[in-house]
């Protein structure tokens, strides 16, 4: 169908992560330092986001996208995430929900693997806390700089390190702990180590 909907500059995106803070519907994230409409099916063409942004780099245009999907925007929002996106190479450096924040840094494999449900992870883990995302495996990456930036120029208050029993995980501790040092803060920090059985233990 054809209907309004926002359109990023990225040009003259500075890649501040405002928008992505002033979208409550999570259409927008940040990727590769810019931020990009990652679906269009959450947009609501109402424009919270051009008002955050601080460059006019946001705009509204009208092409061919998908309808806005309320009930998948509202299924969303009851994960009770304070945040999004919540993958660690995709989140900014900056926003809102990092101000005071009880940082939570998981391994992905964590929410598969513990307990019986999602329902479980959730008020255990997420509840209360801002949630980022990753595997050092997969991702092929370093988090550390990420990660130092976000605790450097926030008023982050804890970190909780949540990762799997496996080696392979021990990436996404040390990245935290490099992180943490590398900050210059010193901020109360916990590891939380799932086996594969389903089980989480204080390491």
């Amino acid at each position: 169908m054809i209907r309004k909907i926002i359109e990023i500059n990225q040009e003259k995106c500075n890649g501040c992560g405002l928008c992505a803070s002033a979208c409550h519907e999570g259409a927008i994230g940040m990727v590769n330092g810019k931020a990009a409409l990652l679906r269009d099916d959450y947009c609501d063409g109402l424009g919270d986001c051009l008002p955050a942004c601080p460059t006019g780099a946001i705009s509204f245009v009208e092409r061919e996208a998908a309808a806005y999907d309320e009930a998948a925007v509202k299924a969303r929002q009851a994960l009770q995430y304070r945040n999004w996106p919540v993958q660690i190479k995709l989140a900014p450096v900056t926003a809102p929900y990092f101000e005071n924040a009880n940082l939570l840094v998981a391994a992905d494999c964590t929410a598969y693997a513990y307990g019986n449900s999602d329902e479980s992870f959730r008020n255990t883990f997420l509840k209360n806390r801002v949630t980022l995302i990753g595997c050092p495996k997969l991702d092929a990456i370093d988090y550390s700089d990420k990660l130092t930036s976000i605790i450097a120029n926030n008023d982050i208050q804890s970190v909780t390190v949540l990762r799997m029993e496996v080696p392979c995980c021990g990436g996404m501790e040390f990245a935290v702990k490099k992180a943490l040092q590398a900050s210059g803060k010193m901020i109360p920090w916990q590891v939380i180590v799932v086996g594969i059985d389903g089980t989480a233990i204080n390491h």
